[in-house]
C-alpha cells in the first residue's frame, strides 16, 4: 500500500450517546486525547469532520459532521475509525504504533535471541509486551517501559529487553 494512503487504527464506536449523533469510541490507545488533535475519521472509507470532542471514564465522546441523530449514530455501532497515517500527529518519543511492534525480533541485553514480539496488552499504568520464546515455552510478559524495554529499533526490526529472574515464569 502506498505510504501516502496507509491507515492507521484509532479505535471502535462501542455506542450511540445522546439524541445528537454522537458516538462513544473505545480508543486503540492509551492517549486518548490524541482525538482532539486530528481534523477528520474515516468509517467505511468515508471521511467525517470531528466537530467535537468529550469524555467518559475512557472512552472519547466524538460528534462528527453529518451524524446528526442518535438513529444515525447507532449505525455505526462496532465500526473501526481511522486516519490516514499521513495526517495522524507525531508521536511522543518512545512511543511505536502497535502494528509496528508486533512481529520484531526480540533481544537480550547481550544479542541474543528470545523470541518475537507477539502481543501488546495496554493498560492505564503502562503497556505489557507479550514475547513469543523460540524455545516453544509458553508466552510471557514483559512491562514495556525503560527499566525492561533498553532500545526499540524499528529499522532493524529488534527490541532489546532486560530479562530478570523469574520473568519467564509470570
Amino acid at each position: 500500500m502506498e505510504k501516502d494512503m496507509e491507515k492507521l487504527r484509532l479505535g471502535k464506536v462501542t455506542a450511540a450517546v445522546g439524541l445528537k449523533g454522537e458516538l462513544r469510541v473505545y480508543p486503540y490507545t492509551d492517549y486518548k486525547e490524541k482525538f482532539e488533535e486530528i481534523d477528520y475519521v474515516l468509517i467505511d472509507e468515508r471521511r467525517f469532520p470531528i466537530e467535537k470532542v468529550r469524555y467518559m471514564k475512557d472512552m472519547a465522546v466524538l460528534k462528527l459532521s453529518g451524524i446528526d441523530d442518535r438513529t444515525g449514530a447507532e449505525g455505526y455501532k462496532g465500526k473501526e475509525l481511522f486516519i490516514f497515517r499521513k495526517d495522524a500527529p507525531p508521536l511522543p518519543e518512545d512511543t511505536y504504533y502497535v502494528k509496528y511492534l508486533i512481529g520484531l525480533d526480540v533481544l537480550d541485553e547481550e544479542g541474543k535471541r528470545v523470541g518475537r514480539l507477539k502481543e501488546v496488552m495496554l493498560y492505564e499504568a503502562h503497556d505489557i509486551y507479550m514475547i513469543e520464546p523460540d524455545d516453544g515455552e509458553k508466552p510471557f510478559p514483559v512491562p514495556a517501559v525503560e527499566e525492561f524495554i533498553k532500545e526499540v529499533d524499528l529499522e532493524k526490526k529488534v527490541i532489546i529487553v532486560r530479562l530478570i529472574e523469574g520473568l519467564r515464569e509470570l
